[in-house]
């Protein structure tokens, strides 16, 4: 299950062009989940590593309340294509 704020879909589709309604397809071909520690967010975050329609994308989610709060959705970039895809 899902969860995610508004402005932050928003926002989202506006910056890397992907809506958070793909998050079933990435999470149904699931490759890999890593925990993102870059920085102390307050939160465990994850950054979950799928493919959809033959493509890596992220999702970088925080676990809340037993959903997946979805933080961002994007195109996985060159490095994370080698390290995952």
């Amino acid at each position: 299950m899902f969860c995610w704020d508004e402005a932050k879909f928003a926002s989202n589709i506006e910056k890397h062009k992907v809506s958070f309604d793909l998050a079933a397809l990435l999470f149904d071909n699931l490759v890999a989940e890593a925990v993102d520690d870059r920085f102390d967010y307050g939160e465990l975050r994850i950054n979950a590593y799928g493919l959809i329609n033959g493509r890596l994308f992220v999702c970088t989610y925080a676990p809340r309340c037993g959903w997946r709060h979805i933080i961002s959705m994007r195109k996985a970039n060159r490095r994370e294509i080698n390290r995952y895809g």
